[in-house]
């Protein structure tokens, strides 16, 4: 079924304004101006506006638009802390400013933290065995959900560092007992499938492009449907749950769509389109493509 995701803000998080290709947001106490490239339509305050409000904005590096540099605007730390709950899940993030525009947070994956909590919660009322894989894991928000819901989490993620940063959010969080893994996603689950490992959840967020620990590279049309094809098989065929993100602009939900039905079956009953905030001023802004479904 294609249903649009509408994200819901929630306490620490405020899609403000977007348009001209960027977008000021609120993370706790602190709010940010940092490119958008989808964000083609107009703004809806005037610059000054916005760099009256903004603690800090991004500004795109000339020869490389994937790089930049952060100017604060008003003082605020390097590093700060967002809070988010949904039922008995309490999680905690640090926040901080990198030369991707990245800060250690993609907001909208809220909706799926509360799937997995929810999608885990019920996994369990069967059996207290519920095994996640979070595959291209960053900093770690679906591996945190799936373990203040009670999962044995293995989290995958080739760039140490990044890995460091999850670490420090599960213990920030109160939880502990997650499975750290810094290795190359697709070695990963060729062996998972070779030992014949078995998970009652698997989360995949790729990039369009990556690099493993040891240079193995990553390029999403190449090799997305092959990782799809494996997870099905390291998926429990009867009580799991799969949610893929797809953040390259160019593909559509139906691409999503047709490459999980493809390789889980035409049986599977999906949910898939775009994932999107509204702003202040009602702009739907959209942020990437989810698929997911539970069986």
């Amino acid at each position: 079924m294609n249903i649009p995701l509408h994200c819901k803000a929630f306490a620490d998080y405020e899609l403000l304004d977007c348009g001209n290709q960027y977008k000021l947001e609120r993370f706790g106490d602190f709010i940010l101006s940092r490119p958008e490239p989808q964000a083609i339509w107009s703004v809806s305050q005037s610059e000054e506006e916005w760099m009256n409000k903004a603690h800090i904005h991004f500004e795109r590096d000339k020869t490389s638009p994937e790089k930049g540099l952060w100017s604060k605007k008003k003082p605020m730390p390097d590093q700060w802390k967002v809070k988010y709950q949904y039922k008995k899940m309490k999680l905690v993030f640090r926040l901080g400013t990198t030369s991707f525009k990245h800060i250690g947070l993609f907001p909208e994956q809220a909706e799926n933290w509360n799937y997995i909590y929810d999608a885990i919660s019920e996994l369990k009322c069967k059996s207290s065995d519920v095994k996640i894989l979070n595959l291209f894991a960053y900093t770690g928000g679906a591996s945190l959900a799936a373990k203040a819901a009670g999962a044995d989490v293995v989290h995958v993620d080739s760039v140490k560092q990044v890995v460091t940063w999850s670490k420090e959010n599960m213990e920030l969080s109160g939880l502990d007992g997650i499975r750290w893994v810094v290795e190359d996603a697709m070695k990963f689950v060729k062996r998972e499938e070779k030992r014949g490992s078995i998970y009652q959840g698997i989360i995949l967020d790729p990039p369009a492009y990556g690099r493993g620990p040891d240079g193995e590279k990553w390029v999403i049309e190449d090799h997305l449907d092959e990782m799809l094809a494996i997870c099905n098989r390291l998926l429990n065929k009867t009580n799991g749950f799969l949610i893929l993100n797809l953040y390259s602009m160019g593909y559509s939900p139906i691409i999503a769509h047709t490459l999980v039905k493809a390789n889980f079956g035409a049986e599977v009953n999906l949910e898939f389109g775009e994932m999107y905030f509204e702003d202040k001023f009602h702009k739907q802004m959209p942020l990437g493509i989810y698929v997911r479904f539970k069986r």
